[in-house]
């Protein structure tokens, strides 16, 4: 999960927004950088669907450290660029040898230019009122329903995806599975689970998604 991204024993400890859960969350995901997401759980399954499933020109959205990126690129070869709203992990992606840019989801880039692409979103549903306001609520937090940009990335991602595309979307059941699948057929696709993992915490699945 990262700004965009690419993570208790209970989901009401995740839902907090004080900084000792905050810490307690980055402790268990393993995360000893608080300005960039680093490699967890969910980046090992999502680097595992997109050796896996993508193919020609890719976009992980969300890339922080960049890890993920850096997998798909030496494990098949493959064109790969990152983005991600935080500048701190932008410059860390690129440090990791992954073309990163400063973007905003998917705004900068053009029709079809993608034949993957790849989002590990932040997903954490957190109260309104108690939002933690860094870089790691960009991060980790998916707004108080967990998918507030799980919406806007769907509604878009099409617009960029080459016609034989295919998108790689991690969920987690904190987000609301069924209401993912919902958003996922009204933007129009089909989804197929690649991977999938459970936790104390939660379970994490990576769909693949191809226009329906």
């Amino acid at each position: 999960m990262t700004d965009d991204g690419d993570e208790g024993d209970g989901s009401d400890e995740r839902g907090g927004g004080d900084d000792t859960e905050r810490d307690d969350l980055a402790a268990r995901r393993g995360l000893d950088d608080v300005t960039v997401y680093q490699p967890a759980e969910d980046s090992g399954l999502l680097a595992e669907a997109a050796v896996a499933e993508a193919h020609g020109r890719v976009l992980e959205v969300g890339t922080g450290s960049g890890w993920v990126a850096a997998q798909v690129a030496s494990e098949r070869d493959l064109d790969v660029i990152g983005s991600d709203l935080n500048p701190h992990a932008a410059r860390q992606a690129r440090e990791r040898g992954v073309e990163a840019v400063v973007a905003d989801l998917l705004s900068p880039f053009r029709a079809d230019a993608f034949d993957a692409v790849c989002f590990n979103p932040p997903y954490l549903p957190t109260d309104p009122d108690n939002e933690w306001d860094d870089w790691m609520e960009h991060a980790l937090s998916g707004g108080e329903s967990g998918r507030e940009l799980i919406e806007p990335f769907l509604a878009d991602v099409g617009h960029v995806l080459a016609p034989d595309g295919v998108v790689l979307l991690l969920v987690s059941s904190l987000t609301g599975y069924e209401e993912v699948l919902d958003l996922i057929d009204a933007a129009g696709f089909a989804a197929d689970p690649v991977v999938e993992e459970s936790f104390p915490f939660e379970t994490l699945t990576v769909l693949a998604l191809r226009r329906a």
